[in-house]
């Protein structure tokens, strides 16, 4: 401690690099004061003042003066996105010239005087999508208190203001191998190199969000205003679409679909707040747990396509349009077209390669800092088999919108993605409320 103490009263030089008002400090204050402040301080680190920045959290201290390599503020900087530790954990990554001014200020010394300020914690830390992600957790954290703890088994989600009921399995966690080998039938370059990776425990809903679960939510702009759920009826509503988005293949009992992941995420904030339950879509690594249900072959139900007629609609038995969902047989972990019907979006951004392994990777999220692409998985009814299997991916395009005659065009769908929906997941363990409104928000245009 008297080191920390002698540190924190030193006389630092003056004309160093990176000086810290000038460039260090709004890095900070934008991505890193939201989780590392007092009464927020996530790890037990908090950063609003140089004494606690650096006396450091639970794994000892976030800062070293004059050794960036020994400093783990700088070195989590440069660890790849969508890995453990990897910092910040949502939101745009840092720039090379950013994260080369912090560590060019720790080796000068890390001279710092006054403290952060809170007004500026990350872009959106003030702003009302923050707030309502804070408010909405409050009402989860009202309805927990209210009710005896929830088993981890299977339960039924009913819809606020319709008739449909999202049926929620439980996945232990657990460590599986993610991508799929080379020499895997049918295999792209994008599904490799393979990793190990961790997920955390979590529900996820049997079948594909519905259009008798999604409408009322794609339609209810003009019902916003009369919405006495105040906190539900803050959430932004889509617009109203200007074709029939089902494009005549059917409702009742049938998937979403054409949805862009903004609207998707959009509606799982409004079935969080509705619910007083934590909603999101799931990542790629949790969505490719899910599928493999414990295998390790191309599909859940094992290595050859010729089964598949019984697991998933494809081009081979779809009829040229999506079908029912929980029709066919449901994986080992009751989940219900994985393979096949509508692809399915994840909250990753897409890359053509997973970033090398270098050991087990826990809970990994490839934030993504651009509209195009983001990843979707599980393949569709106007795909072939290989399309369908449990490591394939597809990345979104701006052609998806190609019929869109709107200028700018739409946040909300996709007109020319009718192969396209979308399934929900819900963690056992409850996000912070920046946590939650970086899922949400992390579709939003970006550039």
């Amino acid at each position: 401690m008297r080191f920390f103490v002698w540190i924190a009263l030193a006389a630092w030089p003056s004309d160093l690099p990176a000086a810290f008002d000038a460039t260090v400090r709004s890095l900070f204050e934008a991505n890193c004061l939201a989780c590392h402040r007092a009464g927020n301080a996530l790890g037990g680190l908090s950063i609003e003042t140089r004494e606690s920045a650096l006396l450091g959290g639970e794994e000892g201290p976030s800062i070293v003066p004059g050794d960036a390599e020994a400093s783990p503020l700088w070195t989590r900087l440069i660890v790849p996105a969508g890995e453990s530790g990897a910092m910040p954990p949502a939101g745009a990554r840092l720039t090379e010239a950013e994260v080369e001014a912090v560590r060019e200020w720790i080796e000068g010394g890390a001279p710092w005087e006054g403290s952060l300020r809170a007004a500026l914690a990350a872009p959106q830390a003030a702003s009302e999508e923050l707030a309502l992600a804070g408010r909405i957790r409050r009402r989860i954290e009202a309805k927990a208190a209210d009710s005896p703890a929830a088993p981890f088994e299977a339960y039924d989600q009913p819809v606020p203001e319709t008739d449909a009921v999202l049926r929620m399995m439980p996945l232990p966690g657990g460590e599986f191998l993610m991508g799929t080998p080379e020499d895997e039938a049918g295999r792209n370059d994008d599904e490799g190199p393979q990793r190990t990776v961790r997920v955390d425990a979590f529900w996820m809903s049997a079948h594909e969000v519905t259009w008798d679960a999604f409408r009322h939510f794609m339609l209810r702009e003009a019902e916003v205003l009369r919405d006495p759920d105040k906190l539900a009826a803050a959430v932004s509503s889509p617009t109203p679409p200007y074709v029939e988005m089902s494009f005549g293949m059917g409702i009742n009992g049938y998937p979403a679909i054409s949805m862009t992941q903004h609207a998707a995420s959009m509606y799982a904030q409004w079935l969080s707040a509705k619910t007083g339950r934590f909603y999101r879509l799931p990542t790629e690594a949790e969505w490719e747990y899910a599928c493999r249900a414990g295998s390790v072959t191309p599909y859940s139900f094992g290595d050859s396509p010729s089964q598949l007629a019984e697991h998933g609609w494809f081009w081979e038995n779809s009829d040229a349009q999506y079908r029912p969902v929980g029709t066919k047989k449901p994986n080992a972990f009751g989940l219900y077209d994985m393979h096949g019907n509508v692809w399915e979006w994840t909250l990753d951004r897409y890359e053509d390669r997973y970033p090398a392994p270098s050991g087990p990777i826990g809970n990994p999220w490839a934030v993504a800092d651009r509209l195009y692409p983001r990843a979707a998985r599980g393949g569709s009814w106007m795909d072939d088999a290989p399309a369908l299997r449990c490591g394939a991916r597809k990345a979104s395009s701006e052609d998806w919108k190609m019929q869109d005659p709107q200028l700018p065009k739409s946040i909300w769908y996709h007109t020319d993605a009718p192969w396209l929906g979308f399934r929900l997941i819900r963690p056992v363990e409850l996000p912070s409320s920046e946590r939650m409104h970086a899922y949400w928000s992390s579709a939003a245009g970006k550039k």
